[in-house]
């Protein structure tokens, strides 16, 4: 597209960057051979069938070039493949001058969404190895904002702090934010429920021994967690299991309490 295009090389000018545009993924192989690249920004969408395959090409025959694809809103089938071929991230049109910026500086960074390893890619059955990198995340959650995009407002924010949440915890403490662990995660959109898994590979925790979680504060003290996270040097948080339990229908670990099952019922 090439306003698409243009508006991408605006967006990003005078950030620092050398910027070459080519009109289609055959050109951008042939420059590719002529002249390195960190970054590949290409359309992942069903009229740029040829670019995505050429860019599929491109990961076998150019390894060190990171990679971020721009998808149409509402194509889960796309935002899957992306990963699948170990993208650092991708945009969802439309999208901002400044999300651009921030994708494009992320996947420079840190890359992000390349460790995600999609087992799989069926949109009401997705299942994924995710690396024990914060990072990975909010990428996860673009995936998830994709799958939930027909549910009501109220209904995908609920899944998705619940999402967030319980995902940040077992990349925390169930992995260590070791980059090199992983946790399962799994998303099974039902006819009238949807239901996430996610297993890390920690020891797993005793619940009664939770003192940096709110769920565990006592009636006459509704903040002690706070102060036993600072005392431990934790992160400011700790609300996650215990508004994840108000905000979707059941919650359930299993009994070494590494793995958890939600559930939001859609009627």
């Amino acid at each position: 597209d090439p306003s698409l295009r243009e508006g991408i090389r605006e967006a990003l000018a005078g950030g620092g960057y050398a910027i070459r545009c080519v009109p289609d993924g055959r050109r951008g192989a042939a420059m590719l051979a002529e002249e390195p690249a960190d970054l590949i920004i290409t359309d992942w969408t069903a009229a740029a069938g040829e670019a995505v395959e050429s860019l599929k090409r491109l990961r076998f025959e150019h390894r060190d070039v990171k990679r971020l694809a721009v998808v149409e809103g509402g194509t889960p089938e796309a935002v899957i493949d992306a990963l699948r071929w170990h993208v650092c991230d991708f945009l969802t049109k439309p999208f901002t001058a400044d999300e651009l910026r921030a994708a494009v500086s992320n996947a420079l960074n840190g890359c992000p969404a390349s460790g995600v390893e999609v087992v799989s890619a069926h949109p009401g059955w997705v299942e994924l190895l995710a690396p024990g990198d914060l990072a990975a995340i909010p990428p996860l959650q673009k995936l998830l904002a994709q799958l939930d995009a027909d549910l009501p407002p109220e209904v995908h924010e609920a899944i998705s702090y619940a999402f967030r949440e319980m995902l940040s915890n077992a990349v925390e403490y169930g992995c260590r934010l070791d980059p090199a662990q992983r946790v399962e995660v799994s998303y099974v959109r039902l006819r009238r429920a949807i239901v996430c898994r996610i297993k890390d590979p920690g020891a797993g925790f005793d619940p009664e021994r939770l003192g940096h979680a709110a769920i565990n504060n006592p009636d006459d003290d509704p903040l002690r967690h706070a102060s036993v996270r600072e005392e431990g040097g934790l992160r400011a948080g700790g609300f996650g299991i215990l508004l994840t339990s108000r905000l979707v229908d059941e919650l359930a670990f299993n009994e070494r309490h590494n793995e958890l099952m939600f559930v939001k019922y859609l009627s």
